[in-house]
């Protein structure tokens, strides 16, 4: 089944999404006046001056802007900021890392337009406060089309997230602490972590909106800081090895001969593919995830909100992923032979010994489990929306299923799968955000004055 994925992956990646999604967050960051950089400080004073771990309720199916950002945040940062990163320095070299930043940057204009229409285009269904690109789509185009374009969104997403993005989650957590058991001599299989893993989120999963959002505001502040602090300590621990990191980052981007090696068989083609591919699954921009969590925020008006999601973007790829990334080429264990989550740990356990590889699993441990919930979250939504409010029982069986079974597979099939999916979705998102450009940019002056 690989190669059959690897090839319609190879068609979507090297050229077409790359064009659409840098496309749209090129054409978004002119006609917003770059708004990345220019507002760039007020949206990181709506992000941090209302951080609240206990967060009001409001009406059903609402949630503060907090807890709608950290919904949105614990779906970005996952395991694309440890495992990703790590497959992207393997696949496409340090040279992708630059890709990567270059998708982000124009990916907060794209993400602002999304946060901005989900805000815009927010409805009620059931009682429920609800939204997302499924009734933005429908609004940018009329009659069947529109229809038809809002169901292969649905369809897509619950595949790409609920189904694959979540095996790919699993497999991860199941991956990083089979690594920590092997190395100790302890035989338990990756599904068992699996199964444990489908238990917890089932939890959650029968709390609904209400017990998502307590659960991830609480979470998210918590796993980052412990990352950030862990990694922080490694980088330093070996600071003059950053100079050459970073010449490795630009020269790559370019020449990934000049850094790898004739030998190695990577072109600046797989340094933007892995870039743009990894930096998708990692901070979602374009691909029409987390509009789900911003529509459900209490927020002033829509162009807040998407100031917002900007900012979670930028702590997702620039900060959290660049963390990894630099923890991994200062510690020089990119030639180790390992892979995916494999070697972020053997980066940590270079100085951390035996506490190293512990230290990654559990932090992936509380990542990808708060990526499931954001993940389950958006393709309920999408469940419902197909198929009514009874579907949704069934969805979060099948979710719960996927968890297990991702848990044992193979890891390149995983993530083959994963960005397969994650493809399809961009393409009826990004048209809907095109053809509501101005609206997006007609909320932007209205609230901004700009």
């Amino acid at each position: 089944m690989l190669p059959i994925v690897d090839k319609a992956n190879d068609f979507l990646w090297n050229v077409l999404l790359i064009v659409i999604l840098c496309g749209t967050g090129i054409f978004y960051t002119v006609r917003l006046k770059f708004i990345q950089v220019r507002k760039f400080g007020e949206g990181c004073r709506l992000v941090f001056g209302h951080i609240s771990l206990k967060g009001k309720k409001g009406k059903k199916g609402e949630m503060t802007p907090f807890q709608s950002l950290a919904t949105a945040i614990a779906a970005q940062v996952g395991t694309g900021n440890l495992a990703g990163a790590a497959t992207a320095l393997l696949g496409g070299g340090p040279g992708a890392i630059f890709w990567m930043w270059v998708s982000a940057f124009f990916g907060m204009a794209t993400i602002y337009a999304e946060a901005s229409l989900a805000q815009q285009y927010k409805t009620t269904v059931d009682g429920e406060v609800t939204g997302g690109p499924i009734y933005y789509i429908k609004a940018a185009f009329k009659g069947k089309f529109g229809k038809f374009l809002a169901a292969l969104f649905a369809v897509f997403i619950i595949l790409a997230l609920g189904f694959m993005g979540n095996m790919v989650q699993s497999n991860s957590i199941g991956a990083a602490f089979s690594e920590v058991f092997q190395s100790r001599n302890i035989n338990i299989p990756p599904v068992a972590i699996g199964i444990i893993l489908a238990v917890f989120a089932a939890f959650i999963f029968i709390g609904g909106t209400s017990r998502l959002a307590a659960v991830v505001e609480k979470i998210v502040p918590f796993m980052a800081g412990i990352y950030i602090v862990g990694s922080l300590i490694l980088i330093l621990s070996n600071i003059t090895q950053l100079p050459a990191a970073l010449k490795m980052i630009f020269v790559g981007a370019f020449n990934p001969k000049a850094v790898l090696g004739a030998g190695a068989g990577i072109a600046v083609r797989e340094a933007i593919r892995y870039g743009v591919a990894r930096g998708l699954f990692s901070n979602e921009a374009g691909m029409g995830s987390t509009p789900h969590a911003h529509a459900r925020a209490t927020a002033k008006n829509p162009h807040e909100q998407g100031l917002a999601a900007m900012i979670s973007v930028f702590i997702d790829t620039f900060i959290i992923l660049n963390l990894t990334v630099f923890s991994i080429l200062t510690s020089g264990v990119l030639d180790s032979g390992k892979q995916g989550t494999a070697l972020t740990q053997a980066a940590f356990s270079t100085l951390f010994g035996g506490f190293g590889d512990i230290f990654v699993a559990v932090c992936l441990l509380f990542f990808a489990f708060s990526t499931i919930l954001g993940w389950h979250f958006f393709g309920e939504i999408n469940a419902r929306y197909l198929f009514g409010k009874k579907a949704a029982k069934v969805y979060s069986l099948l979710v719960i299923a996927f968890i297990i079974v991702g848990s044992a597979l193979k890891v390149d099939l995983v993530w083959s799968l994963a960005d397969f999916f994650n493809g399809l979705m961009v393409i009826p998102n990004a048209l809907a955000l095109l053809a509501l450009s101005g609206v997006v940019v007609g909320i932007c002056r209205k609230f901004s004055g700009k």
